[in-house]
């Protein structure tokens, strides 16, 4: 038996790739919706705020969902963003629409369902620029 070229052991490589990634239905929980949100800052402090999250289905595959995100925070602003799910756990990127303060970061989050079958999720933060460095947590709960 001859061995395979390597240029056929490409394309299988390859075609075994692609159709290992092609898009599936969205099967994964889905977090959409407006959350009310309690958060402790290392640098301001505690504070409140509003996070919606809305599914983009068509970018969803499987049990991981792509969202739109947004904390708005009274007093500071918006902070627009993505996020991805992976089951229970979401990476979020997020930062403030004023670029100067270098107000933006990277959080993880875990979601649980409450007693009362709304979301809930436990967010912790990273702020690489943001005042020489930042980090914080938050939690917060689906609107009613």
């Amino acid at each position: 038996m001859r061995p395979l070229s390597p240029l056929l052991l490409l394309a299988f490589a390859t075609a075994t790739t692609v159709a290992a990634a092609a898009p599936q239905p969205f099967t994964g929980p889905d977090y959409s919706g407006r959350y009310d949100c309690q958060g402790q800052d290392d640098h301001e402090g505690p504070y409140t705020g509003t996070v919606t999250l809305a599914l983009v289905r068509e970018q969803s595959s499987g049990r991981h969902g792509a969202y739109r995100f947004e904390l708005e925070v009274p007093g500071y602003g918006r902070y627009p963003g993505q996020a991805a799910s992976d089951g229970a756990h979401m990476a979020i990127h997020f930062a403030l629409t004023d670029p100067a303060t270098k107000d933006y970061g990277t959080g993880i989050a875990t979601f649980r369902k409450t007693r009362d079958g709304r979301w809930q999720f436990s967010k912790w933060y990273y702020e690489p620029e943001f005042k020489g460095g930042n980090f914080g947590s938050e939690t917060c709960t689906q609107a009613r």
